[in-house]
């Protein structure tokens, strides 16, 4: 199976109150120890909803401003469109990816089930979530869940959601 690895990464960091992507944790950003962990496990990656250097980048779909599914979308479609058969996806503020991530998650598509963001979604559902996202106000990713039949799954270890700076302590 070839997958797709994304970071999404547009979202505002209202609560963080800086660009959570570029906060530094043990002397790397945030994104980096993302795009680390999920290298090794994927055919390619991207970052989704920002332009960032030195990595392939996404645009949100159907537009920006919907939240993070639009990032979603975006890799979605770019996964479809360029032979990959799923997306791993995680936000570019989570520590602690596991090494077999997606082993762990399985058949897409699936969550962990306390930090939705962080998944496996099949390429082919990309219509599936721009057709939502076009026809729903309510852009709650686990109303997406919920309405894709993705599993939620406990990890074996927990991940740190790094929402405000005194979690990189």
């Amino acid at each position: 199976m070839k997958i797709l690895g994304a970071i999404l990464a547009g979202g505002q960091s209202r609560r963080f109150g800086s660009d959570k992507a570029l906060a530094e944790y043990d002397g790397r950003r945030l994104i980096d120890h993302v795009a680390a962990a999920l290298l090794p496990q994927v055919d390619g990656l991207v970052v989704a909803g920002r332009d960032w250097p030195d990595m392939e980048t996404v645009a949100d779909l159907p537009r920006p401003g919907m939240g993070p599914l639009a990032g979603l979308a975006g890799a979605l479609d770019h996964a479809r469109r360029y032979g990959y058969d799923a997306v791993l996806s995680s936000g570019c503020d989570i520590l602690g990816l596991p090494v077999d991530l997606g082993p762990q998650l399985g058949a897409a598509p699936a969550i962990v089930e306390d930090l939705p963001l962080v998944g496996i979604w099949p390429a082919a559902m990309a219509d599936q979530l721009l057709h939502w996202l076009d026809s729903s106000d309510r852009h709650s990713v686990y109303a997406f869940v919920d309405y894709s039949g993705a599993r939620r799954i406990r990890l074996q270890l927990p991940l740190r959601n790094i929402n405000q700076p005194s979690d990189l302590v």
